[in-house]
């Protein structure tokens, strides 16, 4: 039985999920509540270094199959060591990224046929329940100038501009398939109320879930 409550964020690159996650990883806390805030891929030791051959710019590239096998391994990684212990005892689990990302950017960037995550979905978190997923949207081209005004880019974050919409639009359609579970927020306001949406929409869940 799962005790504790998983939120994820997803979003296109230079959304803000990452920061806004880490926020309310710092609200929560400061409520009281014992969470623990992770990333995918990553999170493990083994996951970050999957995470550190799927973000690397190969020389001869890596094709679609590839690329969702691995972001597959290293989840299966994170919820053996990290996510499934956590909810165990009763955290909340906030997690940069998580089933979502595979669909928009392997299913919809890549074109791979949604069967294919979906067995590897029943595969590696048959019984996983997500409680909230925050998909942060805004226009590609925004998103893109945001990231690389970062200064640092990944392999992600270079690709063209229509990688990207197919990913968006791909994100978009997750949230229509799941509308009980899916928020989507409008990441091109500013931080705070993006902040604010996100606050509010939590203790909802929280509120609802202590009834």
């Amino acid at each position: 039985m799962q005790a504790g409550r998983l939120i994820t964020f997803e979003g296109g690159e230079g959304s803000g999920k990452s920061t806004q996650a880490r926020l309310l990883a710092e609200i929560l806390r400061a409520q009281g509540h014992r969470v623990t805030l992770t990333r995918e891929p990553g999170g493990t030791p083994l996951a970050e270094a999957i995470r550190e051959l799927v973000l690397g710019n190969w020389a001869e590239g890596m094709d679609g199959v590839t690329e969702l096998l691995l972001m597959f391994a290293a989840r299966a990684a994170h919820l053996h060591g990290l996510i499934q212990p956590a909810l165990a005892q009763g955290q909340i689990v906030i997690c940069d990224r998580f089933i979502d990302s595979s669909h928009a950017y392997q299913g919809g960037g890549q074109g791979i046929d949604g069967t294919h995550l979906a067995a590897l979905e029943a595969l590696v978190m048959p019984t996983l329940r997500i409680d909230l997923t925050f998909i942060l949207d805004l226009p590609v081209a925004q998103g893109l100038a945001r990231a690389r005004a970062r200064g640092q880019t990944n392999r992600f974050e270079d690709v063209h501009t229509s990688f990207m919409q197919r990913v968006r639009e791909a994100f978009l359609q997750r949230a229509a398939q799941f509308p009980d579970r899916c928020a989507v927020i409008d990441a091109s306001a500013p931080r705070a109320a993006v902040t604010r949406a996100i606050e509010d929409r939590v203790a909802a869940l929280l509120q609802q879930k202590a009834h």
